[in-house]
């Protein structure tokens, strides 16, 4: 221990960990000190004439049975912020007043009102289309996959076959995995995110991640978009649909599908973002 003039004198401690107040120093519990030394990183703060000056150490009671304690490094815990309600006034008159001031800007403005988001017809899946995506999950659940062989291509790579005829419109499978914003993911190293939600802030767009869970959707090819012969391999369409308040993208076959036939969808279909020129 070092000290110049008046100035703060420390005690190096054996351990980092919070430290023990003046209190639980000088009284101790009916189970004994809590502490492992005799010296402790304590200041007594005294007058500014005087400065600060070290509390003398304070000797070791044979008789008391020291409890020991597990060393931990000090980790300042942030409180996590939760959202709050919102806090109605509670004169009925007044609120009635807030309500009209809304009603009257709406109807000025030729709004009707809604309190939760709506989609427009197109991007809404029917609820017969609804039971018939329920009823693949179920399949699945019940270990009845869909017809569909992972085949590796030494020039392709890994490539989806169909099994057996599939007809038009039939779902071959959802496209799943980890949802994040794409701003997260500007730098990844994986070729198989999806477009979940585009907005026209990059920061704010959310894109599907399969590379660490996922199903056989990530292994689907796209087509070539620069070549007109070869955008006619296409045989898959990927669409968006707003099934009951979720935002689901499918995979679903575009024209009736062959034994044996590779499954190849646009990666570009909203978006002419993702390199294909070099696509066989």
């Amino acid at each position: 221990m070092a000290a110049t003039g008046l100035s703060t004198m420390m005690v190096q401690r054996r351990r980092t960990r919070a430290l023990k107040r003046y209190s639980d120093i000088l009284f101790k519990d009916q189970d004994g000190l809590d502490c492992d030394d005799i010296y402790y990183p304590l200041l007594f703060r005294c007058p500014k004439a005087l400065g600060s000056v070290p509390l003398a150490p304070i000797p070791r009671n044979p008789n008391i049975t020291l409890k020991r304690e597990r060393a931990s490094g000090l980790a300042i815990s942030k409180k996590k912020r939760k959202l709050l309600a919102f806090n109605p006034t509670e004169d009925p008159q007044r609120r009635l007043e807030q309500m009209a001031s809304l009603a009257t800007a709406l109807k000025a403005s030729g709004t009707e009102y809604i309190d939760e988001l709506t989609y427009m017809p197109a991007m809404v899946l029917p609820n017969e289309d609804i039971e018939t995506l329920n009823l693949c999950k179920r399949m699945m659940e019940k270990g009845e996959c869909p017809p569909l062989m992972v085949v590796y291509d030494p020039v392709e790579g890994f490539t989806v076959q169909a099994d057996r005829y599939m007809k038009d419109l039939t779902i071959i499978t959802e496209y799943v995995g980890d949802v994040d914003y794409l701003k997260n993911r500007e730098h990844d190293d994986g070729d198989s995110m999806m477009t979940l939600l585009h907005a026209s802030n990059p920061s704010k767009s959310l894109v599907i991640c399969p590379d660490k869970h996922g199903n056989i959707a990530r292994f689907v090819n796209g087509i070539n978009n620069f070549s007109p012969i070869r955008r006619k391999k296409q045989n898959v369409k990927c669409v968006s649909y707003d099934v009951n308040g979720e935002c689901r993208v499918l995979l679903i076959a575009n024209r009736d599908i062959r034994k044996g036939e590779n499954l190849y969808y646009d990666y570009n279909g909203y978006e002419n973002e993702y390199p294909t020129e070099y696509f066989v």
